[in-house]
């Protein structure tokens, strides 16, 4: 069987619905991004939204492709920091009960909140309080957490702890893993493009962007950046929205087209993605059905809010998944 390992993040993810856009430019807060703040400012935002409608549930980007992973079947464990407190207990259940295996080390740091602003045009913009998330250093890392793993799946926003972000890239290349990246945020890659553009040449074999991500690494429109990532890459998968996606292997272009949704909240849209595609490449199924899959998976998160399917969708995933 093969096993995924995933690493990134250990966050909880509240998710707000708020009633329009002037709230994010009052927070200094651009639409769509990915904003690292500090407790202070996720405290500021959690006021300024404290009178609309809100849930919590655990995220953080890998997280939740590991979660879609074992959801689908796939043996997945995950490794991250969270804190000794209700918070940190919260994210360890949530990961068993969707037959995760958790690799978790804490410490006494609050745990990690990321605060989703979601519009009424279903975009998330995200001021994300890392706490004990980002106490996750080289010192956890070791040679055997890596054995009897086939895949790493890592998420770009790692990047800014430099040094994590390449000691598991080296101890997964080592042991022989393939190493797929997610490039995270459009200004995670503006911030970090040259950092990127060498960890993709020396390391990554499956690499994740969406159109906009993919443009602040390559400069280029889809098709083109697609292109370019496959140069580096054994698999290249530019998302483009409502329009589906574009996937690179072996010289040939595969167009997968999106499901037909009603868009609720894209958060964990290119997450699930991922968790579907990546379960199709474990079982050998064709890039059409991993494709197609990873869009089916990114329909049903995208028409919820927040980026947990419940378990009635899964089985309706699982029924649909047979048929194609």
């Amino acid at each position: 069987m093969t096993k995924i390992l995933g690493i990134g993040n250990a966050l909880v993810d509240q998710l707000i619905l708020i009633d329009n856009d002037h709230i994010l430019s009052e927070l200094s807060l651009p639409k769509g991004s990915m904003q690292l703040v500090d407790s202070d400012t996720s405290f500021k935002v959690g006021d300024a939204t404290a009178h609309f409608i809100s849930s919590m549930a655990s995220g953080g980007s890998a997280a939740n492709t590991i979660r879609g992973l074992a959801k689908l079947g796939t043996h997945a464990t995950f490794i991250g920091h969270v804190g000794d407190d209700s918070v940190g207990n919260f994210f360890n259940d949530d990961l068993i009960e969707s037959g995760v295996i958790p690799l978790l080390f804490r410490s006494n740091t609050p745990s990690g909140i990321a605060k989703a602003l979601v519009t009424p045009d279903g975009e998330r913009t995200f001021a994300t309080y890392l706490g004990a998330a980002v106490e996750l250093g080289i010192e956890h890392l070791n040679p055997e957490l890596f054995k009897g793993y086939d895949i790493l799946y890592i998420e770009g926003y790692l990047v800014f702890n430099s040094p994590l972000f390449l000691k598991a890239l080296e101890l997964a290349k080592e042991a022989g893993l393939k190493i797929a990246l997610d490039l995270a945020s459009y200004n995670v890659v503006e911030i970090n493009k040259e950092l990127l553009e060498k960890v993709i040449y020396d390391y990554v074999d499956i690499v994740f962007a969406n159109e906009e991500e993919a443009k602040a690494l390559t400069g280029l429109e889809p098709n083109e950046a697609l292109l370019k990532l496959a140069e580096e890459c054994e698999y290249a998968i530019v998302k483009i929205g409502a329009k589906g996606s574009l996937i690179s292997h072996k010289g040939e272009v595969f167009q997968i087209d999106a499901f037909p949704t009603t868009p609720t909240d894209t958060t964990g849209a290119g997450d699930m993605f991922a968790a579907g595609f990546l379960h199709g490449l474990v079982n050998n199924w064709t890039i059409e059905k991993s494709g197609k899959t990873g869009s089916l998976l990114a329909a049903n998160v995208i028409s919820v809010v927040g980026a947990k399917i419940d378990n009635k969708q899964w089985e309706e995933i699982h029924k649909i998944i047979r048929d194609l």
